[in-house]
């Protein structure tokens, strides 16, 4: 099998926000996609060592911020190289807090959404929160959201170890 192939699938790039306890954090996510229409639900997949999914574990509430191309890598590596337990990512962040009580970061995001988590499918590594859409805003319609793919190639970023896209360079090399 040739293990590139599953960079052909497409992503964008997120941050995920949660909050409890007075504690906040957000992550880098790729993951995401809309899975019903009425009502409208989400899948968001997300690492249990990752400290934002701690966080929703027990609020049960998030917010999704779609990134824009000209996010510069830097601010992308705030919320995915960095862990909330160590800084506060919102520092230098503009941001709001949305109707749920869970901040969304509206820097460099073409759109805000509000979600509650309604079930979750735990995937061993991973947990997949379905989550009701409970609030959403575009915040710039002039800009593009950032995919996965632009990221990379046109960005140079890299893939976080604890993403559930993350191919590591013995994958790469070896055929199965």
């Amino acid at each position: 099998m040739d293990i590139k192939a599953l960079q052909k699938i497409q992503y964008g790039i997120y941050i995920v926000c949660a909050q409890s306890d007075g504690k906040r954090s957000g992550q880098i996510a790729n993951c995401i996609f809309q899975v019903t229409s009425e009502p409208i639900l989400f899948a968001v997949i997300l690492s249990k060592q990752n400290f934002t999914y701690e966080l929703l574990e027990k609020s049960g509430k998030l917010s999704i911020s779609a990134v824009t191309q000209e996010a510069p890598l830097k601010f992308i590596a705030k919320f995915g190289f960095q862990s909330g337990r160590n800084i506060d990512k919102f520092a230098d962040a503009q941001h709001i807090v949305l109707q749920n009580g869970t901040p969304a970061v509206t820097s460099y995001a073409t759109a805000i959404y509000g979600l509650e988590v309604i079930n979750k499918i735990d995937l061993s590594t991973h947990i997949e929160f379905i989550s009701k859409v409970t609030d959403m805003k575009v915040i710039d319609e002039t800009k593009d959201t950032m995919t996965y793919d632009y990221y990379h190639k046109i960005k140079g970023g890299l893939t976080a170890k604890n993403a559930p896209t993350y191919i590591s360079k013995t994958q790469t090399s070896s055929v199965l």
